[in-house]
Protein backbone atom coordinates (compact mmCIF):
# COMPACT_ATOMS: atom_id res chain seq x y z
CA UNK A 1 0.00 0.00 0.00
CA UNK A 2 2.79 2.40 0.87
CA UNK A 3 4.49 1.57 -2.40
CA UNK A 4 1.35 2.34 -4.33
CA UNK A 5 0.91 5.69 -2.58
CA UNK A 6 4.54 6.75 -3.24
CA UNK A 7 4.24 5.71 -6.91
CA UNK A 8 1.12 7.85 -7.16
CA UNK A 9 2.98 10.87 -5.77
CA UNK A 10 5.84 10.24 -8.15
CA UNK A 11 3.47 10.09 -11.07
CA UNK A 12 1.87 13.39 -10.07
CA UNK A 13 5.19 15.18 -9.67
CA UNK A 14 6.64 13.85 -12.91
CA UNK A 15 3.52 14.73 -14.89
CA UNK A 16 3.84 18.19 -16.47
CA UNK A 17 0.10 18.86 -16.47
CA UNK A 18 -0.61 17.84 -12.88
CA UNK A 19 -0.09 20.53 -10.26
CA UNK A 20 2.14 19.69 -7.31
CA UNK A 21 0.34 19.11 -4.04
CA UNK A 22 0.72 21.98 -1.63
CA UNK A 23 0.49 21.96 2.14
CA UNK A 24 0.96 25.71 2.45
CA UNK A 25 -1.53 28.54 2.18
CA UNK A 26 -3.39 28.97 -1.09
CA UNK A 27 -1.39 30.97 -3.57
CA UNK A 28 -2.43 34.42 -4.65
CA UNK A 29 -3.14 34.44 -8.35
CA UNK A 30 -2.08 38.10 -8.63
CA UNK A 31 1.48 37.40 -7.41
CA UNK A 32 4.16 37.56 -10.11
CA UNK A 33 5.95 34.33 -10.94
CA UNK A 34 9.26 33.78 -9.16
CA UNK A 35 12.32 34.65 -11.22
CA UNK A 36 14.88 31.95 -11.59
CA UNK A 37 18.31 33.03 -10.47
CA UNK A 38 21.38 31.68 -12.18
CA UNK A 39 23.48 29.38 -10.02
CA UNK A 40 26.68 31.15 -8.99
CA UNK A 41 29.95 29.39 -9.64
CA UNK A 42 31.16 28.53 -6.15
CA UNK A 43 34.14 26.50 -7.26
CA UNK A 44 37.59 27.92 -6.43
CA UNK A 45 39.61 29.23 -9.35
CA UNK A 46 41.78 26.66 -11.01
CA UNK A 47 45.42 27.37 -11.67
CA UNK A 48 45.29 25.77 -15.10
CA UNK A 49 42.61 28.24 -16.20
CA UNK A 50 44.69 31.39 -15.53
CA UNK A 51 45.40 33.52 -18.57
CA UNK A 52 49.17 33.91 -18.49
CA UNK A 53 49.09 36.84 -20.93
CA UNK A 54 47.07 38.95 -18.49
CA UNK A 55 49.72 38.67 -15.76
CA UNK A 56 52.26 41.42 -15.21
CA UNK A 57 55.70 40.45 -16.49
CA UNK A 58 57.52 42.99 -14.28
CA UNK A 59 59.71 41.91 -11.38
CA UNK A 60 57.79 41.05 -8.25
CA UNK A 61 58.83 41.70 -4.66
CA UNK A 62 60.97 38.96 -3.26
CA UNK A 63 60.17 37.28 0.03
CA UNK A 64 63.76 36.27 0.58
CA UNK A 65 66.22 37.68 3.12
CA UNK A 66 67.88 39.67 0.32
CA UNK A 67 65.04 42.18 0.22
CA UNK A 68 66.18 45.31 2.03
CA UNK A 69 63.62 47.29 4.01
CA UNK A 70 64.38 50.79 5.21
CA UNK A 71 63.72 50.84 8.96
CA UNK A 72 65.02 54.34 9.60
CA UNK A 73 62.52 56.82 11.09
CA UNK A 74 61.12 59.63 8.96
CA UNK A 75 63.09 62.90 8.98
CA UNK A 76 60.57 64.75 11.21
CA UNK A 77 60.17 61.88 13.71
CA UNK A 78 62.15 63.54 16.51
CA UNK A 79 60.00 66.67 16.27
CA UNK A 80 56.71 64.79 15.92
CA UNK A 81 57.47 62.24 18.66
CA UNK A 82 59.89 63.84 21.13
CA UNK A 83 59.46 61.16 23.81
CA UNK A 84 59.75 58.12 21.58
CA UNK A 85 63.04 56.99 23.11
CA UNK A 86 61.54 56.13 26.52
CA UNK A 87 62.28 52.44 26.11
CA UNK A 88 66.01 53.02 25.78
CA UNK A 89 68.23 52.61 28.82
CA UNK A 90 69.35 55.91 30.28
CA UNK A 91 72.80 54.57 31.11
CA UNK A 92 73.67 53.65 27.54
CA UNK A 93 76.22 55.73 25.69
CA UNK A 94 76.44 56.31 21.99
CA UNK A 95 73.79 56.42 19.31
CA UNK A 96 72.29 53.00 19.92
CA UNK A 97 70.48 52.43 23.19
CA UNK A 98 69.62 49.10 24.70
CA UNK A 99 65.92 48.33 24.61
CA UNK A 100 64.48 47.40 27.98
CA UNK A 101 63.50 43.69 27.88
CA UNK A 102 59.85 42.82 28.31
CA UNK A 103 59.12 39.21 29.16
CA UNK A 104 56.08 38.79 31.44
CA UNK A 105 56.29 34.99 31.30
CA UNK A 106 59.85 35.02 32.58
CA UNK A 107 58.85 37.56 35.25
CA UNK A 108 56.06 35.26 36.43
CA UNK A 109 58.52 32.37 36.63
CA UNK A 110 60.95 34.53 38.62
CA UNK A 111 58.17 35.40 41.09
CA UNK A 112 57.36 31.71 41.44
CA UNK A 113 61.00 30.86 42.18
CA UNK A 114 61.24 33.86 44.53
CA UNK A 115 58.26 32.51 46.46
CA UNK A 116 60.02 29.15 46.68
CA UNK A 117 63.08 30.79 48.23
CA UNK A 118 60.92 32.97 50.52
CA UNK A 119 59.08 29.95 51.96
CA UNK A 120 62.46 28.44 52.82
CA UNK A 121 63.55 31.71 54.46
CA UNK A 122 66.25 32.28 51.83
CA UNK A 123 65.44 36.00 51.65
CA UNK A 124 68.55 36.93 49.66
CA UNK A 125 67.64 34.44 46.90
CA UNK A 126 64.03 35.62 46.96
CA UNK A 127 65.12 39.25 46.69
CA UNK A 128 67.25 38.47 43.63
CA UNK A 129 64.37 36.71 41.91
CA UNK A 130 61.87 39.46 42.68
CA UNK A 131 64.29 42.08 41.35
CA UNK A 132 64.82 40.00 38.21
CA UNK A 133 61.05 39.78 37.77
CA UNK A 134 60.88 43.57 37.95
CA UNK A 135 63.65 43.76 35.36
CA UNK A 136 61.59 41.74 32.87
CA UNK A 137 58.25 43.30 33.82
CA UNK A 138 58.66 46.65 35.50
CA UNK A 139 55.82 47.86 37.72
CA UNK A 140 54.68 44.33 38.48
CA UNK A 141 52.56 44.73 41.60
CA UNK A 142 53.09 41.21 42.95
CA UNK A 143 56.87 41.30 42.58
CA UNK A 144 57.04 44.79 44.09
CA UNK A 145 54.95 43.85 47.13
CA UNK A 146 56.81 40.62 47.77
CA UNK A 147 60.15 42.36 47.36
CA UNK A 148 59.06 44.87 50.01
CA UNK A 149 58.15 42.07 52.43
CA UNK A 150 61.46 40.38 51.71
CA UNK A 151 63.40 43.59 52.40
CA UNK A 152 61.47 44.04 55.64
CA UNK A 153 62.43 40.51 56.72
CA UNK A 154 66.10 41.34 55.99
CA UNK A 155 65.93 44.44 58.25
CA UNK A 156 66.29 46.97 55.44
CA UNK A 157 63.38 49.27 56.35
CA UNK A 158 64.19 52.22 54.09
CA UNK A 159 64.28 50.02 50.97
CA UNK A 160 61.15 48.18 52.13
CA UNK A 161 59.28 51.46 52.59
CA UNK A 162 60.27 52.55 49.07
CA UNK A 163 58.96 49.24 47.62
CA UNK A 164 55.71 49.41 49.60
CA UNK A 165 55.20 52.95 48.31
CA UNK A 166 55.92 51.74 44.77
CA UNK A 167 53.26 49.08 45.21
CA UNK A 168 50.76 51.74 46.31
CA UNK A 169 51.59 53.78 43.22
CA UNK A 170 50.94 50.76 40.99
CA UNK A 171 47.76 49.58 42.76
CA UNK A 172 46.51 52.23 45.22
CA UNK A 173 43.37 50.17 45.92
CA UNK A 174 44.93 46.75 45.32
CA UNK A 175 44.37 43.66 47.44
CA UNK A 176 47.44 44.32 49.62
CA UNK A 177 47.08 48.14 49.74
CA UNK A 178 45.89 48.14 53.35
CA UNK A 179 48.72 45.84 54.45
CA UNK A 180 51.23 48.01 52.56
CA UNK A 181 50.02 51.17 54.34
CA UNK A 182 50.22 49.45 57.72
CA UNK A 183 53.74 48.21 56.92
CA UNK A 184 54.85 51.72 55.91
CA UNK A 185 53.51 53.17 59.16
CA UNK A 186 55.13 50.38 61.19
CA UNK A 187 58.50 50.72 59.40
CA UNK A 188 58.50 54.51 59.68
CA UNK A 189 57.79 54.19 63.39
CA UNK A 190 60.64 51.72 63.80
CA UNK A 191 63.11 53.83 61.85
CA UNK A 192 62.15 56.97 63.84
CA UNK A 193 62.76 55.16 67.13
CA UNK A 194 66.12 53.75 65.93
CA UNK A 195 67.56 57.07 64.68
CA UNK A 196 69.27 59.00 67.47
CA UNK A 197 67.95 62.48 68.19
CA UNK A 198 70.37 65.33 67.45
Amino acid sequence: MLLGWSLGLWAQSSSPSAPAPSNSQPSNSAAPPAKSQPNPNLAPPRSDSVNVDSLDNGPGESSSKDTQIDLSPPPDDAKGHPHSDVLKDEGSSGDVGEVHPWDPHRAAKDIEVGDFYFRRKNYRGAEDRYREALFYKDNDAIATYRLAICLEKMDRPDEAIAEFESYLQILPHGPQAGDARKAIDRLKGQSASVKPAK
